[in-house]
């Protein structure tokens, strides 16, 4: 995972209107120097014992600065560790992309014409006799990965047989025989919810596919490279795959410049000869200031208060897409809702319970991570989910929480499937502080430990 490509892309994605003055040509080694310091910062976090010391020494990094020029690209690094921890409010606070109306942005939904669909009922329909389907999401916000998880059954029932995801390791050989991902499967498989999406793949049948450049190569290099492997890797073993691919934002636009070339998927439609559905999942989204948000995204969660993500289509079928242009269907998030915390999407459409924990098996200690794994998984597993109690932390500002409560013992929900599970609480030097089984049904969700 090249971080300076990552960083890169996102600036990409930032709107001209929106960009830091530092996105600008006159700035470009404000931006690298501050890539360099966040790469060393990232790299002395990773020799820390441990996650939560991780993101801990990520985090003082960041408050140990107000350098505008440094945490505008800081931010974005500290918040991929706070996804990790399962901090998705304060990831989405970190970092944010504003979303303005943009010249060439399609005319709303709303009028007459359209007609607002469940996007996971949509989609399937969208899908049928395509043979490749194109997932984007942020990077920073997990939510717009709940959507890519729920559709993988539906898809796979279609004969959709190959997933293929942006920063998986081809490194990691093993994974397809042990059925779920480690720290060695990839970058952004430290998210359980991304880590959910590689193993619910697994689950289904799918083959996973490796796809990220190896190279160091940045801009139309690493998209061609990306294309390149995807069609090794799927392609030329079975020329018949119908494959889902998940990538980060504008890796999947189909028309328009890319950096100094083409997008990952218009080099995979010129090789390939295929037209890929892509599905953009990163416009139409809840920010945590709401002028941040787009106005047709306000006008139609206002007129329509949508409870799960939304698709429009016409009478004829035909999806709606807000840049037309470059993707064939655009999602339209539900707000978010915070319960003890953190966001109900980490429900996954219902796929997933709210578990009550406390954090009782913290044995006094703070900050302490609880991890929640599939009781037939072993600990190198990723988590199914994972929350930081942290209650010294409390005095600092919302921005820079992981978990804080002023209860004697604090609480919040684990987001989890009906399944057993092993709950383990550590400390801030990885040691296990307490362990406990707990089986998640509907019952005991509403009651917890």
């Amino acid at each position: 995972m090249s971080a300076l490509a990552a960083v890169a892309a996102v600036l990409f994605a930032v709107q001209p209107a929106q960009a830091p003055p530092q996105a600008t040509g006159a700035a470009i080694p404000q931006q690298r120097a501050a890539v360099e310091k966040s790469e060393r910062i990232m790299a002395e976090a990773q020799r820390r014992p441990g996650l939560l010391a991780q993101y801990l020494y990520m985090r003082d990094a960041y408050t140990g600065t107000t350098a505008v020029p440094f945490r505008l690209i800081f931010n974005q690094y500290l918040s991929w560790f706070q996804t990790w921890v399962g901090d998705y409010a304060g990831a989405r606070t970190t970092f944010t992309i504003a979303q303005p109306a943009q010249k060439g942005d399609s005319a709303s939904p709303l009028g007459p014409g359209y007609r607002a669909e469940p996007a996971v009922d949509a989609i399937a329909a969208l899908a049928q006799g395509r043979q490749a389907v194109f997932f984007n999401e942020n990077h920073s916000n997990a939510l717009t990965r709940t959507l890519t998880v729920q559709m993988l059954e539906r898809l796979r029932a279609q004969g959709f047989d190959h997933f293929a995801a942006e920063t998986l390791y081809s490194t990691d050989k093993k994974l397809a025989a042990r059925g779920y991902p480690t720290a060695a499967t990839g970058f952004y498989t430290e998210e359980p919810i991304y880590a959910e999406m590689v193993r619910t793949a697994l689950d289904l049948g799918y083959v996973v596919v490796a796809y990220e450049a190896e190279s160091e190569a940045i801009g139309d290099a690493r998209e061609r490279e990306q294309a390149r492997n995807l069609i090794r890797r799927t392609l030329d073993a079975h020329p018949d795959a119908r494959i889902v691919v998940n990538a980060g934002y504008a890796h999947i636009q189909e028309a328009g410049r890319y950096f100094d070339g083409k997008s990952m998927a218009q080099h995979f439609a010129q090789m390939s000869r295929i037209d890929p559905l892509t599905i953009e999942q990163t416009f139409m989204t809840p920010h945590p200031a709401s002028t941040d948000d787009h106005p047709l995204y306000a006008a139609v969660t206002a007129r329509l208060s949508p409870q799960q993500p939304i698709v429009f289509r016409d009478t004829g079928g035909t999806p709606w897409s807000l840049r037309a242009d470059a993707y064939d269907v655009s999602v339209i998030f539900p707000a978010e809702t915070l319960r003890r915390g953190r966001p109900t999407w980490l429900s996954l459409g219902g796929e997933r319970l709210p578990y009550p924990v406390t954090s009782a098996l913290c044995d006094n200690q703070y900050p302490c991570l609880l991890e929640a794994r599939y009781a037939d998984e072993p600990d190198d597993a990723i988590p199914a989910d994972r929350v930081v109690f942290d209650p010294a932390n409390a005095a600092r500002t919302t921005r820079d929480r992981v978990r804080t409560s002023a209860d004697a013992e604090p609480t919040t929900d684990l987001y989890l499937r009906p399944d057993r599970y092993r709950l383990t609480a550590r400390s801030t030097d990885n040691r296990a502080l307490g362990r406990r089984t707990i089986d998640v049904s509907a019952a005991t969700a509403t009651q917890g430990h």
